[in-house]
């Protein structure tokens, strides 16, 4: 057994456990496939991690930035309260109607508010809106903007909220300082702007599984 193997065997036998067949879940990744959406969705067990820690902090208002199709979002969507709101963004319109049909098999699309276009001007439009400040931010979409996305999310995300980004280790590449990959130069930006911020507090827990070798940071905001 290869160790790529005994990695994704590992993770199907804590998703057995923990997680097991759920029908919508299964059925927004099965319709993403038929619909040509890439296989970049996060992996069940970290669905339900981003699920635990929305319950754990009381969330009621999450921020998604990258929808894909939308597998993440019944995730965050499940976690919330009555009154309980997603707002996740997506530039591709076809991504979008993938995403808003799972919503609505899901049963989740009555608190899930889907924007359309370029993330960082949803964003900025929420900004200039004075929006209810979030509790949750999950950011996992284009890495050479994720630098920016955090900044935004810094100002959207009430004191005692979380951050959470995906994707923030690139197969261990983010060490490589000579690195030309726009991926992990933007993984990197990342990273020292996290680590430069005084108003957070940050880690990154390295990962491997089904999705091979990569892993995400989680940052507590600490105040305005």
């Amino acid at each position: 057994m290869t160790d790529f193997e005994r990695w994704r065997a590992v993770d199907e036998y804590i998703c057995e456990l923990f997680v097991g067949p759920d029908p919508a879940l299964d059925g927004a990744l099965e319709a993403s496939e038929a619909a040509g959406l890439p296989a970049i969705h996060v992996t069940a067990n970290l669905g339900k991690l981003l699920q635990l820690l929305c319950r754990m902090i009381g969330a009621r208002r999450v921020l998604e930035v990258g929808t894909l199709g939308a597998y993440s979002t019944i995730w965050l969507a499940r976690a919330l309260p009555p009154g309980g709101e997603v707002i996740t963004l997506e530039i591709d319109p076809h991504h979008a109607r993938v995403a808003r049909a799972n919503l609505e098999r899901a049963g989740v699309s009555d608190r899930v508010t889907l924007l359309e276009g370029a993330a960082l001007d949803s964003l900025a439009a929420l900004v200039t809106e004075d929006t209810e400040p979030f509790d949750v931010v999950f950011i996992d979409a284009d890495k050479p903007t994720n630098a920016a996305y955090f900044g935004f999310a810094l100002r959207l995300t009430r004191p005692g909220g979380v951050i959470v980004v995906d994707n923030v280790v690139r197969q261990g590449n983010v060490v490589d300082p000579a690195s030309t990959d726009p991926r992990v130069l933007g993984t990197r930006q990342l990273n020292e702007a996290m680590a430069a911020e005084p108003r957070v507090s940050v880690t990154e827990i390295q990962m491997v599984g089904a999705k091979g070798y990569d892993g995400f940071a989680v940052a507590l905001v600490l105040g305005p």
